[in-house]
């Protein structure tokens, strides 16, 4: 009896010590440590600046207040359809190398590990299992103003 609660408690303790190697732990769609920053960004597409979000497969970045910690990655799909992308890398914590990058217009890197999405889905593609966190969008076609907010 006393060696079978022995090995109870040891397996537990081997248990929470494994879960605790990674500091950060991890949510559904990203690591615990996360940033949470104010998203809401309103886009004129008609301004030259955006004109790459006019077309499809067009990808631009967003660095301006209130577009989260690192900025937006917004990319045109087809029709009306967007997908924006934080630039924080969601299976690690923030770090010195950890701002998500577009690479030859078809992948998302993370330059602190490699770790790659395809761009137009955010399906990972090595090193991670999770997605970029992505944020919802509203966008009027008649005015072509993209606004994003979370």
């Amino acid at each position: 009896m006393k060696k079978t609660f022995s090995l109870i408690i040891f397996s537990i303790f081997l248990i929470f010590s494994n879960l605790s190697l990674n500091s950060c732990g991890s949510s559904n769609d990203t690591v615990s440590c996360f940033p949470n920053a104010p998203v809401n960004v309103s886009l004129n597409l008609n301004l030259p600046a955006y004109f790459n979000l006019t077309q499809p497969q067009g990808w631009i970045y967003v660095d301006e207040q209130q577009s989260g910690t690192r900025g937006l990655i917004i990319v045109r799909g087809s029709g009306n359809t967007f997908k924006v992308y934080d630039r924080n890398a969601p299976h690690i914590c923030p770090d010195v190398n950890t701002t998500l990058e577009v690479k030859d217009n078809i992948s998302i890197v993370c330059p602190k590990d490699n770790a790659t999405w395809i761009l137009l889905t955010g399906n990972p593609t090595s090193v991670t299992s999770l997605p970029p966190k992505t944020y919802l969008y509203n966008y009027d076609p008649s005015t072509n103003v993209l606004n994003v907010y979370f």
